[in-house]
């Protein structure tokens, strides 16, 4: 995703320049300190963050993130080197450029610095969901404790029932929390308004005359979300008055049950980390209930999204049925899961090596090798790896397995194939195509994790180049 960034100086803005509907007008001289929107969101911000915390509000244009930049700075009146917010030009309307402007006035009138992220968004069969990623990448992209979003009941209300239309489990029914802690490099996100219904939020804009922008795609009823907000909930309100609470109140119900499968799920994959393996004996113990979930559990444990239904119990039944020296295969997506030696891996795709591949290395420092799969690096250690006088006028070349290939690992053994020594090593069988194979003068010389040739091998005395590979 290229993404053209700019900050916007708080400077006076010309109001030549504002574009007539968009100019906010002055708010109403009456203090917002009282207003009950203000007290919930305090109320929220004591409990999650410290006033030296920096916020950073995503700001569309829209009513409800206009209302809640306008209750953190003038409401709340957090610190001004504290907040900030970020508009994300997404190019998909005509209009997009005014909205961009208008948030630059906004801003300047709230005494509020403003970075503006214009991002390009493929269209297609999923453009909301593209069009998601990008903002959420650009959120990402600024310094911020909590990234602070506008949700409001009325959303979350929408959420449960699109989701229910999907056929998601707890966890896709739970919708959205009110914190959502910080993961790689996105903050904790923050829903200060989400149980607000929107009606609240129109109140407090009437209330201090706020100006907003209307996206037009909001009324476009091929948007499934939209279809719901204007015709489904609506009618549904009319035969069940507070329907909106109540599927809010469900999706909090769904949370909870989602956290308690959660803690089922660690308890079922034990003291099992991130990257490492899952013993096919921790599934096979278990229901089939309780063997999908905790499935799902070394999924998220590992970053991955959840695969449909059917999917996962494909994937269970072949790891649970197969024999132990079965290749099992199973495409997730982002990932493919694999079995070897009784235990089941998450392996990411690579991209084709090219036919002969190979790259020149000095044998110093750190040679990534995204086509590989991971990093090779020089350890400078006394009487082990490479002879650095073998390597004086001679090229170091780095290649992918060929096959046939031999090492000699002592001088007084025996030359054996690198087939056998990568069988005995326990390598799995993808990780061979992958590993790193170092050639002098046509000579296989290492090959990382099974040792260097007894031709090449540094004397006692001598500080050799120990070749290390780490996969990414």
């Amino acid at each position: 995703m290229s993404v053209l960034w700019a900050t916007v100086n708080l400077k006076k803005l010309r109001t030549a320049d504002q574009g007539g509907v968009y100019a906010p007008r002055p708010a109403s001289p009456g203090s917002s300190m009282m207003d009950p929107l203000v007290s919930r969101t305090a109320a929220l911000l004591r409990t999650y963050a410290a006033r030296n915390q920096r916020l950073l509000v995503g700001l569309s244009g829209g009513i409800e993130s206009v209302v809640l930049l306008h209750v953190l700075a003038r409401g709340l009146r957090w610190p001004s080197s504290r907040l900030s917010a970020v508009h994300v030009n997404h190019q998909l309307s005509p209009n997009a450029s005014g909205w961009a402007t208008f948030c630059m006035h906004l801003c300047d009138r709230l005494a509020v610095p403003l970075h503006v992220a214009v991002v390009e968004v493929k269209r297609g069969n999923s453009t909301e969901a593209a069009a998601r990623a990008a903002r959420y990448r650009a959120y990402s992209a600024v310094p911020a404790d909590f990234l602070v979003l506008a949700h409001n009941r009325d959303d979350q209300a929408e959420t449960l029932l699109l989701q229910l239309l999907r056929g998601a489990g707890p966890l896709g029914l739970a919708a959205m929390t009110s914190l959502r802690p910080a993961a790689g490099v996105m903050p904790s996100v923050l829903r200060p308004l989400l149980d607000v219904p929107r009606a609240e939020i129109e109140r407090y804009a009437r209330r201090f005359r706020l100006r907003w922008v209307n996206d037009e795609s909001n009324d476009d009823r091929t948007y499934l979300r939209n279809f719901l907000r204007h015709d489904v909930l609506p009618l549904l309100n009319t035969r069940l008055p507070g329907s909106g609470a109540i599927l809010a109140r469900a999706a909090r119900h769904q949370a909870e049950a989602s956290d308690l499968l959660n803690v089922l799920a660690q308890h079922d994959l034990g003291r099992l980390v991130a990257g490492k393996p899952l013993p096919v004996t921790r599934l096979a113990c278990l229901d089939a209930v309780r063997a999908r979930n905790t499935m799902r559990g070394f999924l998220r444990l590992n970053g991955l999204s959840m695969p449909e239904a059917d999917r996962l119990e494909e994937a269970l039944r072949q790891v649970l049925s197969a024999r132990n020296d079965a290749q099992v295969r199973v495409d997730l997506g982002a990932a493919e899961l694999r079995r070897f030696r009784g235990s089941l891996y998450l392996v990411k795709p690579l991209p084709e090596l090219p036919a002969g591949w190979n790259v020149t290395w000095d044998g110093a420092g750190v040679l990534p090798l995204p086509l590989l799969g991971g990093t090779l690096k020089a350890a400078k250690r006394r009487g082990q790896g490479i002879a650095p006088r073998l390597l004086r006028d001679r090229e170091l070349i780095v290649s992918a397995r060929r096959g046939g290939e031999t090492l000699r690992l002592s001088a007084r053994g025996n030359t054996r194939t690198v087939r056998n020594l990568l069988q005995e090593a326990g390598l799995p069988p993808w990780r061979r195509e992958r590993l790193p194979f170092l050639w002098v003068d046509a000579r296989l010389a290492a090959v990382p994790g099974l040792g260097v040739d007894a031709a090449f091998q540094a004397r006692r005395h001598e500080i050799g180049v120990d070749p290390e590979w780490v996969w990414d």
